[in-house]
Formats: structure tokens, C-alpha cells, sequence
């Protein structure tokens, strides 16, 4: 499956988060069971799942959106040569690449910014009072990307928060209510990835 298929099939579902929340616990699943050595196709696979909800966040994450389905391709494109995590860094590792622009370890860093990025914004999400998710949005921002973003850039977000959906919105777009929300979000917190061996800032 590519990052666009991933997209098409979660928009035609009437409860996407609940897919996502399935496809992380079964990699959480496998991620246990292999001992952490996870399968580059796999970990791709859930990771395009998450590209709706940078596209249900309005034009504020519309960066993130792109930049996230980009890398996420590559890493599909990157299973052909490498069947699972550990490789594919050792490979970037032995070459000494792992700091080269546009290598695919560097790649699968910005992957796991971004899924860093939804984590911390939904914790924000539902932590928070009020229907307005625009601090949320901008805590999550400011806590991730915003210090490996450029001035620019930094402003073009800052200006696009003031789009971001209400809670209610959101929910509507996710056909969610808001407690069955909070428990699909917990099965995705639950996922973690050992990254250790990728030395890159």
C-alpha cells in the first residue's frame, strides 16, 4: 500500500482514527514480538496512516502533511532494498550518511517527529478545556518542529493556527465522540520505537 492509497482508504472508512488505533496496536504487537527489529514496509504502512490527521488540522500543518507523506514514500520505496529497521540504519551508519540531507535514516527520523508531533498534539487535545484547539496545536508545534524550522516558517505556521478546527469540528471530521477518542488515542501512545541507534539531530 503507498501513502496515497493509505489516505484514499482512511477517507473512504467512516472511522479512520479507529483504523489507525488497530494498524498501531497490531505493530506494537510485532514490534514485541521481533524484539524491536520491526519491517521498514510495515512501520510505512501505519506511519501513512497519519498523514488525515495532519490533513484534518487545516493549512497550519499542510507543511507537515507533505513533508510526512514525502518522507513516508521514500521509506515505502526503501522496503524493496531493506526488510527491516535496523538495516536500513546500519546501512546509513557504515556509510557514514546518517547526517547527509535526504538520506533515508534521516528520513525515517522525520517520520518519527512527525508521529511525535501527533502524539503530543493529541495529548494537548485532550488535556485541554474549551472547544479551541488552537493552543494545543501551538504547544505541539512549538514542543517538536519549531526549533528545526526557520523564521519563515515559523510565522506561516503561527498565522495558520488561526484556521485550525474547533474540538468539535475535529470530532465531526473524525466521526468520533469524545471519550471513545481519548481510548483511541491511548492505543496509539502505547507504540514506541526504539531509535537509538539513529544519531542525528
Amino acid at each position: 500500500m503507498t501513502v496515497d492509497e493509505g489516505q484514499v482508504v482512511l477517507c473512504e472508512v467512516e472511522k479512520p482514527l479507529r483504523v489507525i488505533a488497530e494498524a498501531f496496536e497490531k505493530l506494537s504487537a510485532m514490534l514485541i514480538a521481533e524484539n524491536n527489529d520491526l519491517g521498514v514496509a510495515r512501520f510505512a504502512e501505519a506511519a501513512s496512516l497519519l498523514s488525515i490527521l495532519f490533513s484534518s488540522l487545516g493549512i497550519a500543518f499542510r507543511f507537515a502533511e507533505v513533508d510526512y507523506a514525502a518522507k513516508v514514500r521514500d521509506l515505502m520505496e526503501a522496503s524493496k532494498s531493506f526488510d527491516k529497521l535496523p538495516s536500513l540504519l546500519d546501512h546509513d551508519i557504515k556509510r557514514n550518511s546518517v547526517r547527509r540531507q535526504g538520506c533515508r535514516s534521516r528520513n525515517l527520523l522525520r517520520v518519527k517527529q512527525g508521529m511525535e508531533l501527533v502524539k503530543v498534539l493529541f495529548e494537548e487535545i485532550i488535556s485541554a478545556e474549551g472547544n479551541s484547539l488552537k493552543e494545543s496545536a501551538s504547544t505541539a508545534y512549538a514542543r517538536v518542529l519549531a526549533s528545526s524550522q526557520g523564521w519563515a516558517m515559523r510565522k506561516a505556521v503561527a498565522a495558520g493556527m488561526y484556521s485550525i478546527p474547533t474540538r468539535a469540528q475535529l470530532l465531526k471530521v473524525l466521526n468520533e465522540d469524545g471519550e471513545l477518542f481519548s481510548f483511541l488515542i491511548f492505543l496509539f501512545f502505547r507504540f514506541k520505537v526504539n531509535f537509538n541507534n539513529l544519531l542525528v539531530e
